[in-house]
């Protein structure tokens, strides 16, 4: 559905330990989910650009 280059630079995209994989962690409540299965658009709408320096950090 979406592009997956657009989420290796995303915030949001994290790498969860347990799981032993990354995952999107945005917070949607029922609505924005049912949204979001349904967006039409490659953009993501949570999509939130970072520089390297400060995805790394956020990661530590």
């Amino acid at each position: 559905m979406f592009d997956q280059k657009d989420c290796d630079n995303c915030m949001y995209y994290e790498f969860d330990e347990a799981m032993e994989a990354y995952i999107c962690t945005v917070y949607m409540d029922e609505d924005e989910m049912a949204r979001y299965v349904q967006y039409k658009n490659k953009r993501c709408p949570y999509f939130r650009t970072g520089d390297e320096y400060q995805i790394v950090k956020k990661q530590m």
